[in-house]
């Protein structure tokens, strides 16, 4: 025998072959429980992180991480160099000019609103993935004085159109004319489509080239703004308030967190609520434990009465109980990380086999943002989810321990 004796007992009770299946069986659902809540929590919260991650790519290859732009909402006659300045620093991979308006787009079919936004296609590749969103035509194609449009493929679609169409551009502001003020309104050749995935962008989103849109809006030499792409994404808000400061804080800056802010808030409060939810289940699964314990307890009062007779600690006592429900969250434990993380690497193609097999699609591509599951384990989530489990476990053992602990030898043996 090996010491500590609480210890030896614990798995010695385990391990063997109790007169009542009952409490083996009961057991054993404890350490089932404890492995399905785990293996759930870690593919959900797997498959959410992928979800968010596959969103937040999709936002960002049309997004920049920050933009410079006047604070009055006026133009920025000094973009140039304000441009200079930006690519200066080192924390700026890139940096961009736009123009910006939000229009109406007059299609043979339909009417619809949509951002226009006027850019320069090499300077956009610095802060943009616009040119491999492209299904048709392409980037180049915006050249000034053409005067031609790319459109989200929902808002093509909508509008009627396809390439080498026309649709009207319509913009809020207006014109004097002989027959009075008139909007300001401008035919253009839609040379390309582009597809990023998001309704945000596919039906509501246009690019044209920057020359093209300032006639238009009638700013000249101006632009709305710069938009920049920093070093690291996850410190935009630091790194851009540091750029605008160095500026002189004479510009507005707006970072990527601020404008998709309610959003992202949302993605992380419903991934905290799942959370919560399915907790819930370990929980259950570690309850199982107090009441598998208890019966145990009931079970061995004489063994544990003989213990205490041999001298036997209430504080020994206490232990070889915990020692035996802590086996039970730790062996359930174990095999829920386990399944768990073999079942998210492997998430992708086990739906692809079931939708084949049984002719069914999970996931559809004109409902969600996206058509595939993704999955990405974050192991910091997989060890709170261990951590959180096995603790768990551990309190459950205490009152049964407890009860154990304040066995009575001579009631226990009364009727022996």
């Amino acid at each position: 025998m090996f010491h500590p004796i609480p210890l030896y007992i614990g798995l010695r009770y385990t391990r063997a072959k109790r007169r009542n299946h009952f409490i083996s069986f009961i057991s054993l659902i404890s350490m089932l429980g404890i492995m399905l809540g785990i293996m759930a929590l870690i593919v959900v919260l797997s498959v959410m992180n992928g979800f968010h991650q596959e969103i937040r790519e999709r936002i960002l290859s049309m997004a920049s991480h920050a933009t410079l732009s006047d604070p009055n909402g006026g133009g920025m006659a000094e973009w140039r160099d304000v441009l200079a300045k930006v690519r200066a620093n080192p924390k700026v991979v890139g940096a961009a000019p736009f123009v910006e308006v939000q229009a109406m787009l007059v299609g043979p079919s339909n009417v619809s609103g949509a951002l226009v936004r006027g850019i320069l296609p090499k300077e956009e590749d610095q802060v943009a993935e616009l040119r491999g969103q492209m299904v048709r035509g392409s980037v180049d194609d915006l050249k000034a004085g053409d005067f031609n449009i790319i459109l989200g493929r929902d808002l093509a679609q909508y509008l009627g159109v396809g390439q080498g169409d026309r649709v009207t551009v319509v913009t809020p502001q207006v014109s004097a004319t002989p027959v009075g003020v008139m909007p300001r309104l401008k035919r253009f050749t839609v040379s390309g489509i582009f597809s990023v995935g998001m309704a945000d962008y596919d039906r509501s989103a246009a690019f044209i080239q920057m020359d093209d849109a300032a006639k238009l809006m009638g700013f000249g030499d101006a632009v709305s703004g710069v938009r920049l792409k920093l070093t690291d994404m996850w410190e935009a808000p630091r790194l851009a308030r540091e750029i605008a400061y160095e500026l002189g804080g004479l510009y507005r800056m707006v970072d990527w967190t601020q404008v998709h802010a309610n959003f992202f808030r949302a993605l992380a409060i419903e991934k905290r609520m799942m959370s919560i939810i399915l907790s819930l289940i370990v929980a259950v699964a570690a309850f199982n434990i107090v009441s598998a314990l208890v019966m145990v307890v009931t079970d061995k009062r004489a063994d544990i009465a003989v213990l205490r007779t041999l001298g036997a600690s209430p504080r020994s006592v206490m232990g070889i109980f915990i020692v035996q429900g802590t086996a039970i969250g730790l062996v359930g434990t174990l095999l829920g990380v386990a399944a768990g993380v073999l079942l998210a690497w492997n998430l992708e193609p086990i739906i692809g086999g079931i939708e084949s097999v049984f002719g069914v699609r999970f996931l559809d591509p004109s409902i969600y943002y996206i058509s595939e599951l993704p999955s990405d384990v974050h192991w910091q989530d997989v060890l709170t989810i261990a951590g959180s489990a096995f603790l768990m476990s551990i309190l459950a053992t205490l009152y049964p321990a407890w009860r154990a602990a304040n066995t009575q030898p001579a009631e226990a043996l009364r009727y022996e």
